[in-house]
């Protein structure tokens, strides 16, 4: 585990804001450890793309399709602004780091950098449909993604941690400060 030179924020829940935010690339691990995360800190879950697809009753492939990339930026936004209010574990969409105004308004919380490497995300997330930036050469496109985000997620987090050789269960033991019952 690497982390940013700040020191690991306490694991409370924060009035008003979530307890930690988890960012990162397509196949990083943000859903899964967010959940299981949320479950051993006894917090709600909420991964953004989720919520984006239920109350717009489409999939993000669809969104993208049927309205473009910039029309779903723009919700991804929105729907992350609004749900940075509630407190839990919460989970941006790989992109969402990629907007300014999500980039400031992350500034004060708890933002843990899932890292994973082109080689490792492409073994995670395979010829996946549901993620519309990644259909083609998905090696190519996972490593242009992290060239153009990886400066990105740095500005934001407040910690990292390199998921390659680690699965889910240690990334959360990692960032609930141990095992259960530890």
């Amino acid at each position: 585990m690497t982390q940013s030179p700040t020191t690991q924020q306490p694991v409370t829940q924060a009035p008003g804001g979530p307890t930690v935010v988890l960012v990162g690339a397509p196949g990083s691990g943000k859903s899964t450890v967010g959940a299981l995360l949320a479950e051993r800190l006894g917090l709600p879950f909420t991964d953004v793309d989720a919520v984006i697809e239920q109350r717009s009753g489409r999939s993000i492939a669809e969104i993208f399709a049927d309205d473009g990339e910039p029309a779903f930026r723009a919700l991804e936004e929105s729907t992350t602004a609004e749900l940075l209010g509630d407190a839990g574990v919460v989970s941006l969409g790989g992109g969402a780091v990629l907007s300014d105004a999500t980039r400031a308004a992350l500034q004060g919380h708890r933002v843990v950098w899932l890292q994973v490497s082109a080689a490792r995300a492409v073994s995670r997330v395979g010829l996946n449909e549901a993620r519309p930036l990644l259909l083609g050469n998905v090696r190519g496109r996972l490593i242009r993604l992290l060239a153009e985000r990886t400066p990105l997620y740095a500005a934001v987090a407040t910690e990292q941690v390199d998921t390659d050789e680690l699965d889910a269960g240690a990334v959360v033991d990692r960032l609930a400060g141990g095992p259960p019952g530890a």
